[in-house]
């Protein structure tokens, strides 16, 4: 048996400035990121629920973002009303069993949303079907989107009602900027009193 050389790979000093600079240009998303937060905000104070969903990593943020909801982030307050559309894998493969994949989140938004809920949907391209059509029925049934993606935010951009776009194009780096979105959305409801 020969063995080859390792391959290379950036230096953790060189993903850490490619991290930095992404991060910078992210920096004019600021003010769509606020608008999102507000809009979650008023959701939940009127007494809405957040719907999450993506798939793979963002499938793991999608989570992230709803257990925080349902449990806490930083300051202690009452539960608020979160469900994860890609956590429940019976429902997943039956709907992608009976439907076909492209429809388990939008089978999902049809079963909880309501007019007033908010959906957040993750996909670096923007261009998962299942997301897309799940911005489509969000859409059909009156509930708020917020895209958080990454390059040009796909297809999915012209969705919904709220596009969280990095401008970058390697998955992971975009992958790590949503997860500061997303700690973001969760310190803007932190920073209101909830009852």
């Amino acid at each position: 048996m020969t063995s080859r050389p390792p391959a290379s790979h950036p230096s953790f000093a060189d993903s850490a400035r490619e991290l930095a600079a992404l991060l910078e240009a992210s920096a004019k998303v600021g003010p769509a990121v606020d608008a999102a937060g507000e809009c979650l905000f008023r959701s939940l104070q009127a007494g809405g629920k957040v719907l999450t969903c993506g798939n793979g990593g963002s499938a793991a943020d999608a989570m992230h973002l709803a257990e925080e909801f349902v449990g806490r982030f930083q300051q202690k307050r009452r539960a608020l009303p979160a469900i994860c559309l890609c956590a429940d894998s019976t429902v997943l493969t039956c709907v992608g069993n009976d439907f076909g994949f492209e429809q388990i989140f939008a089978r999902g938004i049809e079963a909880h949303g309501r007019p007033g809920d908010v959906l957040v949907a993750f996909s670096t391209s923007g261009n998962s079907a299942n997301v897309v059509a799940a911005l489509e029925k969000a859409r059909a049934v009156g509930v708020t989107s917020i895209l958080i993606s990454g390059r040009d935010g796909g297809r999915a951009r012209a969705l919904c009602d709220h596009a969280l776009i990095v401008p970058g194009q390697k998955t992971s780096r975009i992958q790590e900027i949503h997860m500061l979105i997303l700690h973001q959305l969760l310190e803007a409801a932190d920073a209101h009193v909830w009852d």
